[in-house]
């Protein structure tokens, strides 16, 4: 007996995913997302050190 075939959503907008556009269900849904890309709505959150503060632990003295 087989199983029924895995359903996925869209990772943009919950809608049953197309092969072709994996993970996405259209061209649009595909280009929507890579545009939040391309203007940096998806980000990785960093914490950037002040400039101009020695590095701790480089071996050089003060």
């Amino acid at each position: 007996m087989s199983q029924p075939p895995e359903t996925r959503k869209c990772a943009a907008c919950d809608k049953p995913h197309v092969p072709e556009f994996k993970p996405f269900c259209s061209k649009r849904c595909a280009d929507l997302d890579l545009a939040r890309w391309l203007k940096g709505d998806y980000a990785i959150p960093a914490v950037e050190e002040p400039e101009g503060l020695p590095d701790e632990g480089d071996g050089e003295p003060s």
